[in-house]
């Protein structure tokens, strides 16, 4: 389990009740590595400002990550943390590597009508 506060999705079942119970989701599947956890932290910010988005994390090196590798979005993602952001159930933007402030409450701003 990654060491974040954030809501830790540990299977793909976990991952599929997640995104179809919840209207607005970001997930950000890493590792605990110097590009991952600065999009953790922005997350863990971000949580109180955007209460209609559901923040998780997600193992990239789980099995059940396969969820997030075997995409066509993310199929020539290079750099970790990939990170996925779901409306409705339905995958609507996808992103690898560090990410800023700025450009993860762009995407929210962009796809979840705050």
């Amino acid at each position: 389990m990654l060491k974040t506060n954030l809501t830790h999705v540990l299977s793909e079942k976990e991952h599929s009740e997640l995104i179809n119970n919840n209207e607005n989701v970001m997930i950000c599947y890493g590792r605990m590595g110097p590009m991952c956890i600065p999009v953790y932290e922005i997350m863990e910010e971000l949580e109180d400002k955007y209460q209609i988005v559901k923040f998780a994390d997600m193992e990239f090196d789980s099995p059940d990550a396969k969820v997030i590798r075997n995409l066509p979005e993310t199929r020539n993602f290079q750099g970790l943390p990939f990170t996925a952001y779901y409306k409705n159930g339905k995958l609507v933007k996808a992103t690898s590597s560090i990410q800023t402030m700025e450009q993860v409450t762009s995407i929210l701003d962009e796809h979840f009508n705050q």
